[in-house]
């Protein structure tokens, strides 16, 4: 519940002390293939859906970004494993995900290579299912998320990654290869 508290505080105090060392803001959106993963399988399961998220990009520097976000994964299983055999083993989320992550990206023009790595909750459904263990959760989960991909454009725009959130209480991780797009709204220019 802690880092449910700290994920909402940062969120929070971050538009307070915009003023102070925000350079400039922006939102980015993003959608992709889901997957959902268990830590351990037998029949190397990957179960797959939607991802959909949106991050508020507050500018420190031109090679870090602080950025809060909220998001959705809904990922199902279809009853086979990665080469198409009927399996038992799944690992399903339907989730809402929110948190806080820090971007540091090489400030290339055109093409920008970035890591992000930060905390958050999952609010949702989960279930793992493998021969090593059967956990089914309801409620708030904490993650980890990481991501790693590129920026690209001329004002670094469009965003292509892959994006994870780890999530040990139920021994999966869920993740997406995503595009994203950025845009300032008018009043913020």
């Amino acid at each position: 519940m802690r880092i449910v508290l700290l994920a909402l505080c940062f969120g929070f105090t971050s538009q307070i002390v915009s003023a102070q060392f925000i350079k400039e803001k922006s939102i980015q959106a993003s959608i992709g293939l889901g997957l959902s993963v268990p830590y351990d399988s037998a029949d190397e399961v990957a179960d797959n859906g939607l991802f959909v998220q949106g991050e508020l990009v507050l500018k420190v520097l031109s090679w870090i970004e602080i950025r809060p976000y909220a998001g959705v994964i809904w990922t199902n299983s279809d009853g086979t494993d990665l080469d198409g055999n009927p399996t038992d083993e799944k690992a399903e989320s339907k989730a809402f995900l929110t948190g806080g992550k820090l971007r540091l990206r090489a400030p290339i023009p055109y093409v920008a290579p970035y890591v992000e790595l930060g905390v958050g909750t999952s609010i949702g459904k989960f279930e793992t299912s493998t021969v090593f263990y059967d956990i089914k959760g309801n409620g708030f989960l904490y993650h980890i998320p990481f991501s790693f991909g590129l920026e690209l454009g001329k004002a670094h725009n469009v965003d292509i990654g892959f994006a994870y959130f780890f999530q040990p209480k139920v021994k999966q991780y869920v993740g997406a290869f995503a595009v994203g797009v950025s845009f300032q709204p008018k009043k913020w220019r």
